[in-house]
């Protein structure tokens, strides 16, 4: 068996598995496990675990670094067959920088600094929080998250304007409410930054209760936002939601282009 073969084989059992691809379907489901794994642990460690559950811990750690840094090499090793069309330098590079692949690198990254670098303790513990990232490997393996990125990706225009009227919304109504009720509450409506956490609890209809106006025109200044931000805030939510169904039609149309109408039989 030749390296080549090799390289193919690996690369059909480490990339979501096919129908009949018994061996695939084997390596999806215990990455996919320990992934879960791995978020489960990270939920359980904030608690005060007894010892032998620590001990544990750490086990499952050594065991899942040891899985997801192999995976993470022999994904790197054969991403010139993902584009055949590249040399394979510029193949692993354009890998390499990919989304999926960072999320790789976060899984594994922040077991392996401190083995290079002298990390304080304090900085230490933030980049165990990295391992959250685990929970996107998922991605691979289902269109959820795929999904999500082209509703973004095709509203992106529409998604930007509507955030910047909503911005620009959130600006005039700190910098009105600073005005009006700076001399009424110095040390609420201090700056116009204080204005703003105000601004963005009351149109997004939040309302924390921690900086509220007391004068009557803040008062009815503060009614005539809470309005606007019902209809403001929900512009990009709107906007999302037509993306998802937009994607939604266009992949049960795809769907349907590959079935015979008439026998049902898949189109080949």
């Amino acid at each position: 068996m030749t390296i080549k073969s090799v390289k193919k084989t690996i690369f059909k059992i480490i990339e979501p598995s096919k129908d009949n691809d018994k061996v695939s379907h084997i390596f999806d489901i215990v990455i996919i496990s320990l992934i879960v794994i791995n978020l489960i642990t990270v939920i359980a460690d904030t608690f005060a675990l007894p010892p032998y559950a620590k001990k544990i811990s750490k086990y499952i750690e050594i065991i899942s670094i040891a899985v997801f840094t192999v995976e993470y090499i022999l994904r790197l090793w054969t991403s010139d067959l993902l584009r055949p069309n590249l040399n394979p330098a510029k193949a692993r590079l354009k890998y390499f920088f990919s989304f999926m692949a960072i999320i790789d690198l976060l899984a594994i990254i922040p077991f392996y600094l401190p083995m290079f670098i002298s990390i304080d303790l304090r900085v230490l513990r933030s980049l165990r929080i990295i391992r959250l990232f685990r929970i996107f490997k998922i991605n691979r393996y289902t269109k959820a998250l795929n999904t999500i990125g082209t509703v973004l990706k095709n509203k992106s225009s529409q998604l930007i304007s509507s955030m910047f009227v909503v911005f620009l919304l959130i600006l005039i109504a700190s910098v009105i409410m600073y005005n009006v009720e700076n001399k009424a509450q110095p040390d609420q409506f201090n700056n116009v930054f204080q204005a703003m956490w105000w601004a963005v609890a009351t149109l997004t209809t939040v309302g924390y209760g921690d900086i509220y106006p007391v004068t009557v025109l803040g008062k009815i200044l503060s009614a005539i936002i809470a309005v606007l931000g019902i209809g403001m805030v929900a512009v990009p939510s709107g906007i999302i939601s037509a993306g998802f169904s937009e994607v939604i039609d266009n992949n049960d149309e795809e769907g349907k282009k590959k079935y015979c109408p008439y026998c049902g039989h898949k189109i080949d």
